[in-house]
């Protein structure tokens, strides 16, 4: 495979992904939190940036949109129904689209919940899931706008991807996450095992992202929230799955 996966870290606890593929020379970018970090790095490498795909409005993922299509001429892809909070856009697209960077499908999720028009894409090619403030490392983005069963839904298709799927969400939050996780599910093996590894990732000044679909799904308590040993952890064992996870995500907001 040709394709080379990039982590950039932007602003205070931000980031930002480059895909290239060294067959075609194309490189593209998941969401632009800043200009000078992304192209620092693109120009450090020699790439010339091709696409720029955006997840959600938010001002932390597309300040830098506008500056590096000047820059660099890049094609600019966001959500159709978020189109009118975006930066202008070359493609809007809606979930359940196809479309193709450098010969390789990307696939359009919807994952509305953080915001309404979230939209997360995945590249079968390079494993990697492009989710934003949807599914985080060891969390979910707060609710602002979505609902909590809207949150589930955009969790439950993520959760269907396969388990070897990188997930590259958008900030640095997991020892956080890490200690709300163990509030809950103390006594999880893997969680335990997972906040030590964080702790001295952190410590090194390494990333936590991206993360494996697997470990998210023995991990993190909001994937969780279906399950019978969680729904007998936060004592709702008759409930049905969007209300723990609702339950869940209301105990996170409150820790």
């Amino acid at each position: 495979m040709t394709l080379e996966l990039i982590t950039i870290p932007c602003r205070s606890d931000n980031y930002a992904f480059l895909v290239h593929d060294a067959a075609t020379g194309e490189t593209a970018l998941f969401d632009a939190p800043e200009t000078a970090p992304i192209k620092a790095e693109l120009d450090a490498r020699g790439w010339t940036l091709t696409d720029l795909f955006i997840t959600h409005h938010h001002g932390d993922h597309i300040e830098g949109v506008d500056d590096l299509r000047a820059a660099y001429g890049c094609r600019v892809v966001g959500g159709k129904h978020d189109a009118g909070r975006l930066p202008a856009l070359d493609k809007a697209v809606e979930p359940g689209d196809a479309l193709s960077f450098a010969g390789h499908e990307v696939q359009v999720f919807a994952a509305d919940g953080h915001t309404i028009g979230h939209i997360a894409f995945y590249m079968p090619d390079a494993k990697a899931a492009f989710t934003g403030d949807s599914l985080m490392a060891l969390g979910c983005g707060r609710l602002f706008e979505g609902t909590p069963e809207q949150m589930w839904g955009t969790l439950s298709r993520l959760m269907a991807l396969p388990d070897d799927t990188l997930i590259c969400s958008g900030h640095e939050y997991t020892a956080a996450n890490a200690r709300f996780a163990l509030s809950v599910e103390p006594q999880n093996a893997d969680l335990i095992h997972r906040a030590e590894q964080t702790t001295k990732l952190r410590e090194n000044g390494e990333f936590t992202v991206p993360s494996l679909l697997s470990l998210e799904k023995a991990t993190n308590p909001f994937l969780r929230a279906g399950l019978p040993e969680m729904k007998k952890a936060v004592d709702m064992e008759h409930d049905g799955d969007a209300e723990v996870f609702a339950a869940i995500r209301r105990a996170k907001d409150n820790f």
